[in-house]
């Protein structure tokens, strides 16, 4: 019996492990660049900044994100995700949270991460996470530049057509302790900003090539006409007539009589004229008569040219009116309820790349936008568009404003109270989403005004691009204010949007759908329209 115990209990009677739990997963490593520099300079100040950090940005941000934070390391932290395209759009919204947080403080006091992206196989613990894949998630994290995403293959393997950014190649990379090589990537979140690296590269590559063809032009003109001229005039100078020949005062030997010095005349002043050569009576008649010169007469001014016209959105003025708000598909569109919208008036589009950059280059937005001009802006943080808001505001002298959530809403209703504003059922060609259309998928949106308007006489209320609006996002509509104006607080962390874009299906173009975002992070599918108080 004692010898039966021992081989069910394994060996020394003591109970046989059972395997540890092994899983594929995204692991998330942060790090904070320059935390010995920042403990030093505050050490408490710095130690309370982080752990805020956590509590406020890293640890909502991951569980949002549907991923679990195993540990904090003090300066970092370990997650790991069942899906590796929302372990890359945390790491994305952390680092630009951050953006946000440090752009009050100046630069040494600046808390930033570096971040590194793994898919592996791991052995999962309560607490705590191990294996290769945690391995090269913090090995990408060391390397990584501070404020910067760095991915490895397999990770962009299963993201780069799923998330619209750009990536940036850096190679095959030895990192320390793994055996093979690890290919990495840079993210660059603003999906333009690889195409801008590259054009920079490209314009320095040209300025230098320019600079060595001037250089090397320079030297050809120099030999070919200078150098000549110069031998010339060594060897054999022009003799002037006697007629060009400037009369000098001659230099006489001791030997000769002195001569009376002559002084040189001196030079006209303003109460004495220059003498004039006399005219004969017949050259008088002869001449034609001429204004006098004035001595000092001022240069014409160049002509200045008209400030150009700022592109102003167009609008359309809606008479305002009661209706119903919300649904009941969805808990964040509950409780349907009567909100009274007064007169105002609704941006007949979505602002468009064009309008937007007559923003960036009066200096009052924060970026220039690519792509064609009639299309609309993308890549807009809600901070952005109240940026562009409050310019054409001031720019104008017109009461220019974001919409409220509950006028978008009426606008985008047009009047009805159906699913979609055309009616309950899905019709395909109505709005730009995914496979609604036969407009082909691209990187842009299509151009403003593709497809039908609404009842209002609006455009693309639906698909195109997600919307944002002035009002705070809250979870439902409990407490929400039934007169039409915008549901704000001081200081909230995000904001709502609307519309659904070109990249998200039918679902999202429903008149009462709604999301949320970081109020100051940027999106590849944001924009915004705007709206006119009378």
């Amino acid at each position: 019996m004692a010898q039966i115990r021992d081989i069910k209990s394994g060996r020394g009677g003591e109970q046989p492990r059972e395997p540890m739990p092994r899983r594929l997963a995204a692991i998330v490593a942060g790090d904070i660049s320059g935390y010995s520099r920042l403990m030093q300079i505050d050490e408490e100040g710095t130690h309370k900044r982080v752990k805020r950090l956590e509590r406020e940005v890293i640890e909502p941000t991951i569980k949002e994100h549907h991923g679990r934070l195993v540990k904090t390391t003090g300066d970092g932290f370990i997650a790991i995700f069942d899906s590796p395209v929302e372990a890359v759009r945390a790491s994305i919204v952390i680092q630009q949270n951050l953006v946000g947080r440090n752009t009050s403080l100046p630069k040494h006091h600046w808390i930033e991460y570096r971040i590194g992206v793994n898919l592996g196989d791991v052995i999962i613990e309560t607490d705590d996470v191990y294996g290769d894949g945690v391995n090269i998630a913090t090995r990408l994290e060391g390397i990584a530049q501070a404020g910067e995403v760095y991915i490895s293959g397999g990770i962009y393997e299963q993201i780069k057509h799923k998330l619209v950014c750009g990536y940036e190649s850096l190679g095959d990379r030895k990192v320390k302790n793994i055996t093979d090589p690890v290919r990495v990537y840079r993210v660059l979140p603003d999906p333009a900003a690889l195409q801008q690296r590259r054009n920079w590269r490209e314009r320095l590559l040209l300025f230098l090539l320019g600079l060595a063809l001037l250089i090397i032009a320079g030297g050809v003109v120099w030999y070919l006409v200078w150098q000549p001229r110069k031998s010339v005039n060594q060897a054999s100078a022009p003799v002037s007539s006697p007629a060009e020949v400037p009369k000098s005062p001659v230099t006489k030997s001791p030997a000769q009589p002195p001569q009376p010095s002559r002084s040189p005349p001196a030079a006209p002043t303003q109460q004495q004229a220059t003498p004039r050569p006399e005219v004969s009576p017949a050259q008088k008649q002869a001449a034609p008569l001429a204004p006098p010169a004035s001595p000092a007469a001022p240069a014409t001014p160049p002509t200045t040219q008209a400030a150009a016209p700022i592109p102003e959105p167009e609008t359309i003025s809606l008479r305002g009116g009661s209706f119903m708000m919300g649904s009941n598909e969805d808990i964040s569109e509950k409780p349907v309820r009567q909100v009274m919208i007064k007169p105002f008036a609704m941006g007949k589009f979505p602002v468009s790349v064009r309008e937007w950059n007559a923003c960036a280059a009066a200096k009052a937005c924060g970026f220039t936008a690519t792509g064609k001009d009639d299309a609309p802006v993308t890549n807009v943080s809600w901070t952005d568009a109240r940026q562009y808001v409050t310019w054409l505001a001031q720019a104008t002298r017109k009461q220019y404003r974001l919409p409220s959530e509950a006028e978008w809403e009426y606008a985008a209703r047009g009047g009805t109270q159906t699913r979609y504003w055309w009616g309950d059922q899905f019709q395909t060609g109505m709005v730009n989403c995914k496979n609604c259309s036969d407009i082909p998928v691209s990187d842009q949106p299509a151009k403003v005004g593709s497809l039908k308007p609404n009842p209002f006489g609006l455009f693309d209320m639906g698909g195109s691009v997600d919307q944002w609006v002035e009002d705070c996002w809250h979870k439902n509509y409990q407490g929400a204010p039934a007169d039409g104006s915008a549901w704000t607080e001081n200081d909230c962390s995000s904001h709502v949007i609307r519309s659904g874009s070109w990249r998200k299906d039918s679902n999202y173009a429903r008149t009462a759908n709604r999301g949320s975002y970081d109020t100051n992070v940027r999106y590849p599918t944001h924009g915004f329209r705007v709206a006119l108080s009378p």
